[in-house]
């Protein structure tokens, strides 16, 4: 199954199919990154673009790090 998951990005609303165990982790980060009853300008989507492309640098270093660690 999915759920349908909605963002409006300048003045334009976005809706994307998500699986139904996916869905209310992405709403919850949705959540934190965007006005989801409003309006949210290009500047905020790239600012959480990055934001979450930063977590990802950190979390692929942190795996590295420990996979390092089990080669050992």
């Amino acid at each position: 199954m999915s759920k349908k998951i909605g963002l409006h990005i300048g003045g334009r609303r976005f809706d994307v199919d998500v699986e139904d165990d996916f869905a209310p982790f992405l709403e919850e980060n949705m959540a934190k990154d965007f006005n989801r009853d409003g309006n949210n300008d290009l500047k905020k989507m790239l600012h959480a673009y990055v934001k979450k492309t930063h977590e990802l640098f950190i979390q692929e270093k942190e795996i590295e790090k420990i996979l390092r660690k089990t080669e050992i």
